[in-house]
């Protein structure tokens, strides 16, 4: 069955909001950065990792639409909850490594869902201001439904989709339910850049230690560790580097050390 096409707008909101809130989808939809996947259950994110035919080891992010909702669902100190606070004040794209809360992890379901959005020491990454149309349709969902969504890079595995919808491709494009075009919306984020040389990536900073416990908050003082950890870079590197070295004396920089 060819999936349904249709540029951003309020029906492409209405629509990917209807088939994700009726379980078992997976739409594409527009990012600061890209192109991303969304789902909110087991069976929506078997298809994607199907589509991308990627390793179930792969935890996709968690898409945040609130401030408040990130208070829910993950664990927080408050240099962390400072930083957030600026990246959200200032409309920067960015992700943190967190353990779940309690209550956050009870919004979680037990079916299996939990593997595929967190590794084995329940942590996830907590992803804030990725571009209008998803943060739209994941605060629906979340306002109206109660639904977490959840999502990875819309691209086959190890190749990026250069932030244009074709660049998706084919098996994607076929297996998805929906796919929302903005070309428009996500070159406008980087309008200096081209295709060839954007970021296809939000920053990704680690927040906790190798056994997933919250670092120490610092207080100011020199050498605290463990430490965040920058470990994926992308847009807006330089704002949140320089963030981070505003709130935290101490930090590392070590790009591609994945969880």
């Amino acid at each position: 069955m060819e999936s349904t096409r249709i540029g951003w707008g309020a029906a492409a909101r209405m629509e990917a909001v209807c088939i994700l809130a009726a379980r078992e989808g997976m739409i594409v939809s527009p990012t600061k950065v890209g192109y991303i996947v969304m789902a909110v259950d087991r069976t929506g994110l078997e298809r994607k990792f199907d589509a991308k035919q990627r390793s179930l080891s792969k935890p996709a992010v968690v898409l945040v639409s609130s401030l408040e909702q990130l208070r829910q669902l993950a664990q927080l100190t408050p240099e962390i909850e400072g930083l957030y606070q600026r990246c959200w004040d200032e409309d920067v794209l960015l992700g943190c490594i967190l353990p779940w809360s309690v209550g956050g992890l009870e919004l979680v379901s037990n079916d299996g869902t939990r593997e595929l959005v967190m590794d084995e020491r329940h942590t996830s990454c907590f992803v804030i201001r990725f571009g209008a149309p998803s943060e739209a349709i994941a605060q629906d969902l979340w306002d109206q439904y109660g639904m977490l969504t959840f999502a990875s890079s819309a691209n086959p595995s190890g190749h990026g989709n250069r932030g244009v919808l074709a660049g998706i491709g084919a098996r994607l494009a076929d297996r998805a339910d929906l796919l929302i075009e903005a070309d428009d919306y996500v070159a406008s984020n980087q309008p200096d850049r081209t295709v060839d040389d954007r970021y296809e990536q939000g920053v990704m900073v680690s927040m906790v230690d190798r056994g997933g416990r919250l670092v120490p908050e610092q207080h100011g003082q020199r050498s605290v560790t463990p430490a965040p950890a920058l470990i994926r870079k992308g847009l807006a590197l330089d704002r949140i580097m320089m963030m981070l070295a505003a709130s935290f004396p101490s930090w590392d920089y070590r790009h591609g050390d994945y969880y």
